[in-house]
């Protein structure tokens, strides 16, 4: 709780900032994605290529939480329970859900632009891997997008809780590893992570629209906090909290 007190009050530029760097760094795990499908003689399908795939995902994690960057999806579970306890308001959680996940879209934005400019010159990923990605995330009902997104943000508040009791940098890394790769390999929706997947397919393709893009922003977005804040945070306040577990 002491954590989420913490992030709740702290300064609107610190947590902006954070929140663009971690946006920027979760980008490489969708890039490296689109490195992989390049070279790889499967593609989604098959199981070698989905779980070298989902490993890559889970880079961009990595470099996200042992960098101790904000992300969007860990506060909606550990930012909640301050609240639930009645030591924060939920002014304060609006603020803080606010700037971290404006920060995060915003360097995916970033991360994006570089990507899509620097990568495919050097010959390392085709621009068809991209879009490839992409479609696996837009190419779904928008009930599907909501229901997987709840999915999506109940695995990653349970890695932010789970992490709270990981004493070492291996523990950690391997906690990041498995969840985030689940992710990866089910083709969830992560708000932030899929906010760079999808772009990569809205610059490059028009098949992908602005449309899409918002669609699965908003759904995902939703769903992730959802899945994040209820089935995890008040479940688990419940009853560690409430229970006195």
């Amino acid at each position: 709780m002491e954590s989420g007190v913490h992030e709740l009050n702290r300064e609107r530029g610190g947590l902006l900032l954070s929140g663009f760097s971690a946006g920027l760094d979760i980008g490489f795990g969708p890039l490296l994605m689109a490195v992989i499908l390049t070279l790889s003689t499967g593609g989604f399908g098959d199981l070698t290529t989905e779980l070298l795939v989902a490993s890559a995902y889970a880079v961009g994690f990595i470099f996200v939480i042992i960098g101790r960057s904000e992300l969007f999806t860990e506060h909606t579970t550990l930012a909640v329970v301050p609240v639930l306890d009645g030591e924060a308001t939920v002014t304060q959680l609006a603020r803080l859900w606010g700037l971290v996940y404006v920060g995060n879209v915003l360097g995916g934005a970033t991360f994006t632009i570089l990507a899509v400019v620097l990568m495919p010159g050097l010959g390392v990923v085709d621009p068809a891997s991209f879009v490839e990605i992409a479609s696996k995330l837009i190419t779904h009902d928008p009930r599907w997008l909501l229901v997987a997104g709840i999915f999506a943000g109940w695995l990653m508040g349970l890695l932010a809780w789970l992490l709270t009791a990981a004493q070492d940098t291996t523990s950690r890394l391997l906690l990041i590893w498995i969840v985030a790769a689940t992710i990866g390999l089910l083709h969830l929706p992560h708000s932030i992570a899929g906010n760079v997947e999808v772009l990569f397919g809205l610059v490059m393709t028009d098949a992908i629209t602005i449309g899409d893009y918002v669609v699965f922003l908003v759904l995902a977005t939703i769903g992730n906090a959802l899945g994040g804040g209820i089935f995890v945070a008040s479940i688990k306040y419940g009853h560690v909290v409430r229970g006195g577990g």
